[in-house]
């Protein structure tokens, strides 16, 4: 097992769900400061369940794709699935990265315009970084995923 880029996307992975639970345990303002929306910072702050659920399933979803990266680069055991897993999250990230960097300017859509364009704009940024890891990562150890 060597060190490569798949570590540090999985690395990144955890890092971003646990600062999803971070935004379950701190509230609505912390909706509000990591840009969940105005409609998700109000139902945590009416006690609705609904933020909670949906911020502790993408917390899930980046844990399981941090196990995916780790396994990639051997530090975990072999994941099943992981060449299509491994792909697939990194096109999840480039795709959200490149899209969010475009939708607040070509769209008026209330999900989109809830949120600030710095939000799109740094937010995009960090997953289109993120999936540019993951790309180099899975294309560098693709022979022996």
């Amino acid at each position: 097992m060597d060190f490569d880029l798949l570590i540090i996307a999985g690395l990144f992975s955890f890092l971003a769900a646990v600062l999803h639970i971070g935004v379950v345990i701190g509230g609505p303002n912390w909706y509000r400061f990591f840009g969940a929306g105005e409609s998700m910072a109000l139902m945590a702050e009416q006690g609705s369940l609904k933020p909670t659920v949906i911020t502790l399933g993408i917390a899930l979803a980046l844990t399981i794709w941090g196990g995916y990266a780790w396994s990639g680069a051997g530090y975990l055991p072999r994941m099943p699935f992981i060449k299509l897993a491994l792909p697939t999250i990194t096109a999840i990230y480039l795709l959200r990265g490149l899209g969010g960097l475009v939708a607040p300017f070509v769209t008026n859509h209330p999900q989109v315009k809830q949120n600030s364009t710095a939000f799109w704009i740094w937010s995009s940024a960090v997953c289109l970084v993120i999936g540019l890891i993951h790309l180099i990562g899975v294309a560098t150890r693709w022979t022996t995923l």
